[in-house]
């Protein structure tokens, strides 16, 4: 979608000191993508080098009528970091460690800051922020945030909500506020706090809406759709104002800080890597497996391990620790300490077996376990398993896998079922799909793969994801389970959450930005998520019959 830049925007931005002021074409044109399907023309980006400068920045904005989408990385896969807004880019100037108490496990970021620099400062002193997204190198701690992003060992330490203390933020008219954790008298609050109002009018809703999130909202791990109303819920504990903002997508506040809760760093593990001759078998062994307390159980099908060996980068990895051709294999990783990790990993083997799993069988029941201890071979498979999106795009087709029904998440006694009846879905629309990742949580990535410049690949995209939601729904999982909403999930929150929710969720929007300023048409008001208009291969995409010499 074609979008004219502002130059009375530009010019005032620039006079008002709000860092440096981006509104070339060329820039433009970089921060309309993400990691997602989607290209949506910005109208200019800003890179503040302080948080007064970003705050300069949203009154210009909004004193001009534009909207704001605050962005860190660009990871988000479901089109959160679009928008036809103002580009608030915090990844480059606003990255610091403003706190560390290492003794109290915490430590007050800036939102800016890129995990993998977070946690190489922490190492020293054998601390680490263990929502370790396969992205890590590039997701800002604001982003995941945003997000509520979760990471391969979720199993042992929850989601970035479950791991945080507090968040500093701007509300949408430029006063400043601090979401903490606060009693059901607000006490905590100044009688003149901009938050007093607001989390009166949460609790409100929580307490009205108590069955109606109770009956409808997912009984998984991984649920990161719609706003987390279900903190304000009445409870004998302390309602954290910051769980409202994680998850959130920059739809309610412009985050300035964020205060972590921080874990012991990783010691010397044990892996497991357990071969399958059957997917569904692998599937369905998942909730026996996460039974022996591993902090990870990991997925990596056939179709990645077999593109991963044709990449020379990864071939010799996988040779070291695959045997023979699984249809499927499942990483179980234990962080005990030596002794309980060897115990644990002989319950592994004894456990594969109990399931009917051998060496010398054929055909599903062909299986058992390889032990990795080597740590150096254990970074190794991990660079593997976080490069699977990278390993699963090398296919040399003019079909791709594409990311819309990726991360639902079923409770594992659902999980071989549910994926058997997901693999019919795409079937039924001449595809396959693609798995890898959380196991341990029944959170797979899951993309069918497709086309989407041609009109008949579209058109199964809007099929495969109303089948699939269904699935979900009846399964009584989460349909986003990981990656947000965006605006891949968030045209079907109403079948998710039913009316009463989704309403719930607009009046939330109302209550912090009823002038709709953050990064709107997220969560709330979203376009269909198949509209050409805001898809990369847009309307006036035409496939060429040109035939290149070189592939």
């Amino acid at each position: 979608m074609t979008i004219i830049a502002n130059p009375g925007l530009e010019r005032r931005l620039k006079s008002e000191n709000t860092g440096e002021v981006l509104f070339d074409g060329f820039t433009r044109a970089r921060y309309a993508t993400d990691a997602s399907s989607y290209q949506i023309m910005p109208l200019g980006v800003v890179v503040p080098k302080t948080v007064d400068q970003a705050e300069r920045a949203i009154a210009v904005a909004r004193a001009e009528g534009v909207t704001v989408l605050p962005r860190g990385g660009g990871t988000s896969q479901c089109g959160q970091t679009v928008n036809q807004s103002l580009v608030i880019d915090c990844s480059k100037y606003l990255n610091a460690i403003l706190v560390l108490d290492a003794a109290e496990k915490r430590c007050i970021v800036e939102p800016g800051i890129v995990l993998d620099e977070l946690n190489r400062q922490l190492k020293p002193h054998g601390l680490w922020f263990p929502v370790d997204v396969s992205t890590a190198s590039r997701a800002t701690i604001g982003g995941m945030t945003g997000n509520n992003s979760c990471g391969t060992r979720s199993l042992r330490y929850g989601t970035t909500r479950d791991n945080i203390y507090s968040v500093d933020a701007v509300l949408p008219d430029g006063r400043p506020a601090h979401f903490g954790a606060v009693s059901a008298d607000l006490s905590e609050l100044a009688p003149d706090s901009p938050l007093r109002p607001i989390a009166k009018s949460l609790l409100a809703l929580g307490e009205r809406e108590a069955d109606e999130i109770a009956a409808r909202f997912p009984k998984v791990q991984r649920r990161v759709g719609g706003y987390n109303i279900d903190e304000f819920v009445p409870k004998n504990t302390k309602h954290n104002l910051a769980h409202i903002l994680v998850g959130s997508e920059g739809t309610l506040a412009f985050t300035t800080k964020v205060e972590l809760k921080l874990w012991p760093a990783l010691g010397k593990r044990l892996v497991g890597v357990c071969h399958f001759g059957q997917f569904y078998e692998a599937m369905n062994a998942a909730q026996h497996l996460v039974k022996l307390r591993p902090i990870a159980v990991e997925l990596i099908d056939k179709t990645m391990l077999d593109l991963a060996r044709a990449i020379p980068l990864f071939r010799s990895t996988i040779e070291k620790f695959v045997r023979e051709e699984p249809e499927a294999i499942l990483l179980v990783e234990f962080d005990e300490g030596a002794d309980e990790n060897a115990r644990r990993m002989s319950e592994l083997v004894e456990l594969m077996g109990d399931l009917g799993f051998s060496w010398d069988k054929i055909g599903a029941k062909w299986g058992g376990v390889v032990e990795v201890a080597d740590p150096a071979l254990q970074t190794a498979i991990a660079d593997v398993r976080a490069s699977g999106l990278n390993i699963m795009m090398s296919m040399k087709d003019e079909r791709k896998p594409v990311s819309f029904i990726e991360d639902c998440a079923v409770p594992l006694e659902h999980l071989a079922e549910y994926t058997d009846k997901l693999t019919q879905v795409f079937e039924k629309y001449g595809t396959r799909g693609t798995w890898y990742a959380h196991a341990s949580v029944g959170c797979l990535h899951v993309r069918p793969v497709l086309n989407l410049k041609l009109e008949k690949d579209l058109k199964a995209m809007r099929a495969i994801a109303e089948e699939a939601f269904a699935l979900v729904r009846q399964f009584k999982g989460s349909h986003s389970g990981e990656h947000g909403d965006g605006i891949v999930r968030s045209e079907f929150h109403e079948p998710m959450f039913g009316s009463r929710i989704v309403r719930a969720f607009g009046e939330v929007k109302a209550l912090f930005d009823p002038n709709m300023v953050f990064n709107p048409g997220k969560i709330v008001g979203a376009p269909k998520f198949d509209d050409r208009a805001y898809l990369r291969f847009g309307p006036e995409y035409g496939v060429s019959d040109m035939k290149p010499a070189l592939d």
